[in-house]
């Protein structure tokens, strides 16, 4: 019998040894949030990538986009795990910056998506071309507010690059429209109550306001709903970033009139591939951009819209 179990164990030492249970690749992803569609969309890309690559993606992210210590922690415990790249979106552009040179020191690369960081250690970012979508913004929320006006902007966290990114590139589409006037700026942390009570203190602070812009799910989804509450809905013009199924509905009914949407299953998918294609010794571009689309009532039945809003399939 120890003649015999010493012989299985040579045989599957052996198996290993010549890559009979070859480890697969694991790339680890951490998204900035882990709760608002934009980023189920993110894992499914992200997933559909690691399958065709014969790779595993382990995801795991804060459960706030507000949580910069707790992201930094995710991506040093993989660091410990010795992963083989980190595909990930950042909370804070500067903050996460010792984290990612620390994974590029331990040999292992490191992809941004979505948010990024100011450092080129990354070797791709994919992502939006945020402020070009944000000035797209500017131009609809102008259409629809008839050149001129009152508008509010509801960005979602103060230092991440995204939220920069969208408040600079409308505060620049603005100017092409002189008789347009920002007058209200407030953050909603990428949540919903917080979108709801910065649009009540818009509508409050400025009973004709004609227009707003919610840079993201979490406060456009708030702005959604404080419009409707207030019978504000088609009067107060609503245009807003990303496609998740409340906005979706809001877009249907009237309350957003137009949506700036982004391909988050895209970022997924490219920001795994461009690592597997990193660790396979191929060229990659440092920057990588999934676009943007202006999403209205009347082009969202469109087949090309159709898949952007529901990347993964209508449930």
């Amino acid at each position: 019998m120890r003649v015999r179990f010493l012989a299985v164990l040579c045989v599957a030492l052996v198996l290993i040894g010549c890559g009979g249970a070859k480890r697969k690749t694991r790339i680890a992803v951490v998204p900035k949030g882990t709760t608002q569609s934009f980023w189920l969309a993110v894992k499914a890309g992200a997933e559909d990538a690691a399958r065709k690559g014969n790779a595993v993606v382990i995801w795991k992210g804060p459960a706030k986009e507000t949580d910069v210590a707790g992201q930094k922690r995710i991506i040093e415990n993989f660091i410990n795990q010795k992963v083989d790249a980190i595909v990930m979106a950042a909370c804070n552009e500067s903050a996460l910056v010792p984290a990612i040179e620390q994974a590029d020191k331990a040999g292992i690369p490191v992809i941004t998506i979505d948010s990024g960081v100011m450092s080129d250690v990354p070797k791709s970012f994919v992502a939006t071309d945020n402020i070009a979508g944000a000035r797209k913004a500017a131009e609809e929320l102008a259409r629809l507010v008839g050149g001129r006006g009152k508008v509010g902007l509801i960005p979602f966290v103060k230092g991440a690059a995204t939220s920069n990114m969208r408040e600079y590139g409308f505060k620049k589409g603005l100017e092409s429209f002189p008789d347009i006037k920002l007058v209200s700026v407030l953050y909603s942390n990428s949540d919903v109550m917080k979108g709801v009570r910065a649009t009540e203190d818009m509508l409050a602070a400025h009973p004709d306001i004609a227009g707003i812009f919610a840079a993201n799910e979490g406060g456009a989804v708030g702005a959604a709903r404080a419009l409707d509450l207030r019978k504000a809905s088609g009067k107060v013009k609503l245009v807003a970033f990303d496609a998740a199924p409340a906005e979706i509905s809001a877009l249907k009914k009237g309350t957003i009139q137009a949506l700036i949407v982004q391909n988050p299953y895209a970022m997924g998918y490219e920001g795994v591939k461009a690592a597997l294609d990193f660790l396979e010794g191929k060229p990659i571009s440092k920057r990588i951009d999934t676009g943007v689309r202006v999403v209205t009532q009347k082009n969202m039945d469109e087949p090309g819209i159709q898949k952007l809003l529901y990347p993964t399939g209508k449930k």
